[in-house]
């Protein structure tokens, strides 16, 4: 594989030399080909789903169709549509000594992408990096690899059609070893961001030896408050535990106040798969509730898929159609769970205070922190941002969706008239 590293950086050299508008070009002829060849995509991506367990909650992950594949050839147009990330004077100065200073961006170079089970991954990835003036190293896991290499054929073609080094997009084989190959491809690799679950995540960054960006699972709790409105708390959990509960911004733990638990049946009614009233879009597949002592008595007789919590109950990144229930006495109390069990990803209120929001928000420490919405709006495309390389939650560097501006660098540019220092 280093023969590989060494052409993709060799390659990534070349997008020195195009502007930002052929960049565009190449990106829109991606997405029109993308909408054009959906059939061979998709047959690749039954290949994979082949395999797969359809109980599986990453199943609904893995699945490429022909809406999901419109929706990705969209983010792909919004990316071309964006401000270029290159060439921005974030600093500009003249020294003392009359030397002119000026800090602009650059991109890092090659970057290196660890993912899942996300073919969609690979189209969001070729975009953002593209478009920043990156090359990608693209290590996709085996669940998706048929989905993967259909779709790095595809961008290859395209890029050659434009006389681009296709080399500028490079797809790793789906093994463990290329995954260590990558961690120690000093001078090839300038950056590598995993994202998945807590585990690949935790191998990367034990691992490697070249920088990376931690892309965080997420922990995802809701609190509802004393004074949260009921129906919109039965709108913003709902949506945020059901929309699509294999993705990390999915709601994991309902903290509810003491006070409110006679509302609790009501405010969980939708999870249930059977209720549908006021507006409110339900899913098809009943929620498991793991809730604590107080709240299973209140939900005991009317929430049929009721368990008692255990101590892994909370802290648990379910992916699945799963939700844990904690009752809480206060405010602090909640922000205590967080502080123990947020994973630093995305976190919420639901309370009509404003007060109560504002000391909520300045609090948590979350990459993400919500008043009166679902955390499944934790997406680049959601966020205006094109699409996302994924969602750090780690302080140093970037954090929260990543998407053009956090893939780019800077380098200082020095300009004089001869002067020497002393």
């Amino acid at each position: 594989m280093n023969e590989q590293f060494v052409k993709t950086k060799q390659a990534s050299k070349s997008l020195a030399a195009l502007s930002d508008s052929r960049r565009n070009e190449i990106l829109l002829a991606v997405s029109e080909a993308i909408v054009a060849d959906k059939e061979r995509i998709i047959k690749a991506n039954a290949e994979d789903l082949a395999k797969m367990d359809r109980e599986n909650p990453l199943y609904d992950r893995l699945m490429l169709t022909e809406a999901r594949l419109e929706a990705i050839a969209d983010d792909m147009r919004n990316v071309a549509g964006l401000p270029s990330p290159l060439g921005h004077i974030t600093e500009q100065k003249t020294l003392p000594n009359g030397l002119r200073l000026c800090r602009i961006s650059v991109p890092f170079g090659v970057i290196g992408m660890i993912y899942e089970a996300r073919p969609n991954v690979t189209f969001d990835v070729f975009s953002l990096c593209f478009k920043s003036g990156n090359a990608c190293v693209l290590k996709g896991g085996k669940d998706a690899d048929c989905s993967n290499r259909e779709e790095v054929k595809l961008i290859h073609e395209v890029l050659e059609r434009y006389g681009v080094d296709p080399d500028v997009v490079a797809l790793l084989p789906a093994t463990h070893e290329a995954t260590g190959e990558m961690l120690n491809a000093v001078g090839y690799v300038d950056l590598c961001i995993p994202r998945g679950g807590r585990r690949l995540i935790d191998f990367v960054r034990d691992t490697a030896r070249i920088p990376v960006i931690e892309t965080g699972a997420g922990v995802v709790n809701t609190y509802f408050d004393k004074e949260g409105d009921l129906e919109m708390g039965r709108a913003i959990i709902n949506n945020a535990k059901t929309r699509r509960v294999s993705v990390c911004n999915a709601l994991d733990c309902l903290l509810v106040h003491s006070s409110r638990l006679s509302d609790l049946p009501a405010l969980v009614a939708p999870l249930s798969g059977s209720v549908c009233c006021n507006a409110i879009a339900t899913n098809k597949t009943p929620v498991i509730i793991y809730a604590d002592e107080r709240a299973y008595e209140a939900l005991s007789g009317h929430y049929s898929l009721l368990e008692h919590a255990t101590d892994e109950s909370f802290g648990t990144e379910f992916m699945d159609y799963k939700l844990a229930v904690k009752t809480v006495d206060s405010l602090d109390e909640a922000l205590a769970h967080i502080d123990a069990y947020g994973s630093g990803h995305s976190e919420a209120i639901i309370t009509q205070n404003e007060s109560a929001a504002r000391i909520f928000q300045q609090h948590v420490d979350a990459a993400c922190v919500y008043w009166n919405a679902p955390t499944s709006f934790t997406d680049g495309a959601q966020f205006g941002l094109g699409a996302e390389i994924g969602i750090s939650t780690q302080k140093l560097g970037p954090r929260g969706p990543m998407a053009l501006e956090e893939i780019t660098t800077y380098k200082w540019l020095i300009e004089g008239e001869g002067q020497i220092r002393s």
